[in-house]
């Protein structure tokens, strides 16, 4: 080899995860209003990763309803393969499925082998109601898993009637719980959400470096600051679609 070749370096892999309440109180604008959302971000999400040296963005998502099921059955993607298949909501709201079946694929036997390594997940819980299963226990063996301790958690309560003592439950605190009043503030909560945890996310430190959870809190509350100021500042600015569900 040359002295003038380039070696690459493989870059380590950071997936972005969304947990999405598919249950039939999401039906129409609230379901919709997701699918549009993520849909749109896509392209951001895409560039950001392009421009990232250290971290190749990968996406899974996991939707529930009556139990839960991988949209990402195959393992997380790239972006530039992905493509967003609108999910259609009915059905009950098993979280504690939801949990358990996020945590089988929370391993290096799952999704996350990457054989580059992988960075602490970044995790996003989107839900409007009140879990109807053992949603306790669920969360329970979840919260005992290393990556799931080690990701960065974030989720948005979707209209009054979202449980935000479960979803504080889920990401560790109310700083890290976002409120969706309307279709629009949605809609550019998940935006936010999505490209900002993506940020962090990749700076995240390895699960199994001495260092874990000392970065992993300290990305945590990076993440925390960076959502309460979006929501001060979302509080102060006009609306353009402020209908209700």
């Amino acid at each position: 080899m040359a002295l003038t070749d380039k070696v690459e370096i493989p870059r380590r892999t950071m997936v972005l995860f969304f947990v999405i309440d598919a249950s039939g109180s999401m039906a129409g604008s609230k379901i919709g209003t997701v699918n549009a959302a993520i849909e749109e971000v896509l392209p951001d999400l895409k560039e950001l990763s392009a421009k990232n040296a250290d971290a190749l963005i990968k996406i899974a998502a996991l939707e529930f309803s009556s139990g839960a099921q991988w949209i990402t059955a195959g393992g997380p993607v790239e972006l530039e393969q992905f493509y967003w298949h609108y999910i259609e909501a009915g059905g009950v709201t098993d979280f504690g499925a939801a949990c358990k079946t996020l945590n089988e694929k929370l391993s290096t036997n799952g999704f996350m082998r990457e054989a580059a390594g992988s960075f602490a997940p970044a995790i996003i819980l989107l839900s409007d109601g009140e879990p109807t299963d053992d949603w306790q226990g669920g969360l329970k063996i979840l919260k005992e898993n290393k990556w799931f301790k080690a990701g960065i958690k974030a989720a948005i309560a979707i209209g009054d009637e979202a449980n935000k003592d479960v979803l504080k439950e889920f990401t560790g605190g109310m700083e890290a719980v976002l409120e969706a009043s309307n279709r629009g503030m949605l809609k550019k909560m998940i935006k936010f959400l999505s490209i900002r945890s993506s940020e962090v996310g990749s700076k995240s430190s390895n699960v199994g470096d001495s260092s874990t959870d000392m970065g992993d809190e300290q990305k945590q509350k990076e993440l925390n600051d960076s959502l309460q100021e979006f929501a001060e500042n979302a509080a102060s600015e006009p609306e353009n679609d402020q209908k209700d569900w």
